[in-house]
């Protein structure tokens, strides 16, 4: 299937929401941290209900981390500054899809380590600033999946 990766996450609720995303769509969820909340946080637990068994969740402390660990091919940053739209990639099984944190997307040094046509973005109204996350991840994944025609891959 897929790989979402948050990186610095902050609130509670949106990733506690990825969690249960995830456990329903068979997709793998990589924390890049520092977390913006406690891993523990009521909010979080509340969100993911009991999806938490469900879901392969694993932490990195850092993206140079997570890079060292996980060599891909197909990486893709979703960020408002991206110049390709989402829905207009043919995803495949194994991409993985990386998005920022909630009050400042991802970082000017981060985004330029991809080549443009891997700086998606989600369309909005004009003057819009951003979706929220957990919804922003939703729209991807189910682009993604929807294109492998909801096959339930491992």
């Amino acid at each position: 299937m897929f790989t979402v990766i948050l990186y610095q996450p902050e609130i509670p609720p949106n990733t506690g929401n990825i969690i249960r995303l995830c456990a329903n769509t068979g997709c793998r969820l990589n924390l890049i941290e520092p977390l913006g909340f406690h891993w523990d946080h009521r909010a979080l637990a509340r969100a993911g209900l009991d999806y938490h068994d469900f879901a392969e969740v694993k932490r990195y402390q850092s993206w140079r981390d997570w890079k060292t660990k996980n060599q891909r091919s197909r990486l893709f940053a979703f960020t408002t500054k991206g110049a390709k739209r989402f829905d207009q990639i043919a995803f495949e099984e194994g991409d993985a899809f990386l998005f920022g944190p909630e009050t400042r997307g991802l970082p000017p040094e981060i985004l330029s380590e991809f080549p443009e046509d891997r700086l998606l973005r989600i369309p909005m109204r004009r003057n819009s600033r951003s979706l929220n996350l957990s919804n922003s991840v939703a729209v991807a994944i189910y682009e993604a999946w929807r294109q492998k025609d909801f096959h339930e891959g491992g």
